[in-house]
């Protein structure tokens, strides 16, 4: 830049005083939340760390000018509305649409941006659920017609306004918004539906992120009547509140002393109550739809828990494809892209406590005929094994308590319920994928290891590139594992680093998040080992703990061997192992070819074809079979 250029954005630190000096509130000096550290990393909010602390510090000089002189001319074009004949509920909602065109202007207007190099363009600010450091950001020109500009988010908002109107061109009710609390009841047996898509732990601090554009929308509306007045009362968006025990509902420790097990606890008893209110507000024909969409395990107990406690049945389930497929959560974090919807029905008051073999039994009869229609539907990886724990729900949540007959006085908790959900799907996965898709296990049967099943499942949906550590974390507690036990003990995995933060180079629209915000489970990703890198000196081979050996390291193991070209040790090990008579490890030899084959894995799929070739040969020397002569 040239010495006019540097000038010109410098000057504008002097008049920043006078650009606010007429807008309520002035400077928004609020302080941006520091946040706690969730399951899929740390805190959402990195800009703390170096010294942008307070909202208005997160702009260059020359963007707070810029935004307190369109904060100014939208409020003085409310006046000009009242002077032309509006009347305040037009002038209400035209200053409301004017403010949806700023707030979208100001999401492309921060020091957050970052370059989309591969189009030379802006990006914008909330690319992920997260409001991270960016070192290198880009600045929009908002007074011209441009990506991010006043006139571009305008025309936006007005496109949306279009669409809305279209899609309520019928008679029906007039809506009516509340801004209140969850478990603020209006009356019992008000409602016929309620429909929810309630928050998941500690993914999104809503809130938080709405501070964002809440402050600005605070300068500007607060006194555009009474409901805003009020809506806006607070310096910031709505919060817990620990004296009134009540507020926003998600897992943030920061809100309890960086206590984790108290925020968990406030979280997993708020939605409890929060059910409950949904019940006494229901009709008792009355149905409750919750869409839940996180595919971490613990999330699935907490909801489920309190799905029952409130005195629901799960009377139906439909997993829905609501998620856009180029979505950063999509792309990076294989986030889930079907929803799960829960229809719940009151359960009778008068149910008795069930029995864990009578309850397993229904479920198991009830879930696989779902199983084989969300296959045939396409639905696949995580989607599927969510998918299916809502029919599989309906048996256990008939019951106010599932008692077990092995052991008096125990129950059957809702994590180890949903731990022989998990086995039946992941087993008829393995079942298709060894059948080709001709057929499944009968539920209860394991046509595999535990290791092997794992490793079937993971080659199945992401091949051998990295896959993030949600996924994997969920087919291994599927497995009755933990993914450390994989990468430490088994060597299966390899830990591949953490997951990248980086901005969506593609549409504006793109809400993805940081590390998929907690929903994957974890931060990071993992890859599978290799045949040829798996090294370690027991692999496919009887240890001192006796553990059963898993039937992919005894294939890598024979793999091995075969290149090695010691046809002694090959017919050593098949024969040692009755692996000739094996049809479960022909069958995983198949599938293997064919996964190999489609990754285009061409030395691997080669030497599984020449082991499996030499396995049905009859008469051939071993030479011959091992291509050796």
């Amino acid at each position: 830049p040239v010495a006019h250029e540097i000038d010109v954005p410098e000057s504008a630190k002097t008049t920043i005083s006078d650009a606010f000096s007429k807008i309520p509130f002035g400077l928004p000096t609020e302080p941006i939340p520091v946040g706690a550290s969730r399951q899929g990393g740390g805190s959402p909010f990195t800009t703390p760390l170096y010294g942008l602390d307070q909202w208005f510090k997160i702009y260059s000089p020359r963007q707070l000018v810029a935004l307190a002189c369109f904060v100014d001319a939208v409020r003085e074009a409310r006046q000009e509305l009242s002077k032309a004949g509006y009347d305040a509920a037009e002038t209400e909602a035209l200053s409301a649409f004017l403010q949806c065109g700023f707030d979208r202007m100001l999401d492309f207007n921060s020091s957050i941006l970052a370059w989309i190099t591969s189009v030379e363009a802006i990006g914008h600010t909330f690319v992920r659920f997260a409001l991270p450091m960016n070192w290198d950001f880009s600045e929009a020109a908002p007074i011209n017609d441009v990506r991010g500009g006043w006139w571009m988010c305008l025309d936006a908002v007005g496109e949306s306004i279009e669409t809305i109107l279209r899609a309520t061109n019928s008679i029906a009710p007039v809506p009516t918004v509340l801004n209140q609390s969850a478990i603020d009841c209006p009356e019992a047996g008000a409602f016929d539906v309620i429909v929810t898509d309630p928050p998941y732990y500690d993914a999104i601090p809503y809130s938080d992120l709405m501070d964002y554009f809440y402050v600005w929308d605070r300068r500007q509306l607060s006194d555009l009547s009474d409901a805003y007045r009020e809506a806006f009362a607070s310096p910031l968006g709505p919060k817990w509140r620990n004296d009134t025990n009540d507020g926003e509902l998600i897992d943030d420790a920061s809100r309890f002393g960086g206590d984790k097990q108290a925020s968990k606890t406030n979280y997993e008893e708020g939605m409890a109550k929060a059910f409950k209110a949904c019940h006494t507000a229901l009709r008792p024909e009355g149905r409750l739809v919750i869409v839940f969409a996180h595919k971490q395990p613990d999330a699935w107990e907490t909801l489920v828990s309190a799905i029952i406690k409130a005195g629901f049945v799960v009377d139906g389930s439909w997993p829905i494809q609501t998620e856009q497929a180029a979505r950063m959560r999509a792309q990076g974090s294989a986030a889930l892209a079907s929803s799960v919807w829960l229809v719940c029905k009151k359960r009778d008051p008068l149910a008795k406590a069930g029995w864990d073999a009578q309850v397993l039994k229904e479920m198991e009869t009830s879930i696989t005929a779902k199983l084989r229609d969300f296959w045939d539907a396409g639905i696949r990886g995580p989607d599927f094994v969510w998918a299916a724990t809502g029919p599989a729900m309906e048996a256990y949540s008939r019951y106010p308590a599932v008692k077990k007959a092995s052991e008096p006085g125990q129950l059957m908790a809702v994590a180890e319920f949903l731990s022989h959900v998990r086995r039946i799907v992941v087993d008829f996965v393995v079942g298709r994928v060894l059948s080709h898709g001709q057929s499944e296990p009968t539920p209860g049967d394991h046509p595999l290891d535990d290791i092997t099943t794992y490793y079937l499942l993971h080659r199945h949906d992401f091949g051998l590139k990295e896959a993030p550590a949600g996924p994997c974390i969920l087919y291994a507690v599927s497995c009755s594992m933990s993914e450390r036990e994989l990468v430490d003990q088994y060597e299966v995995l390899a830990k591949s680093g953490s997951a990248a933060e980086q901005g969506e180079a593609g549409d504006e629209e793109a809400d993805g998040d940081d590390e998929d915000a907690g929903t994957s489970g974890g931060g990071g990703k993992f890859k599978l080992k290799t045949w040829s890198a798996r090294k370690h000196r027991s692999l496919g081979l009887e240890t001192t703990s006796g553990r059963t050996i898993p039937l992919v390291d005894q294939v890598h193991k024979l793999m091995q061997l075969w290149v090695a070209g010691d046809v002694v040790k090959v017919n050593d090990y098949l024969d040692a192992r009755g692996l000739r008579r094996s049809q479960v490890f022909a069958q995983l030899i198949q599938a293997l070819i064919e996964q190999s084959r489609a990754e285009g894995s061409a030395e691997e799929c080669s030497i599984l074809e020449r082991l499996q070739n030499y396995l049905k040969s009859v008469g051939s020397t071993a030479q011959a079979a091992l291509g050796l002569e």
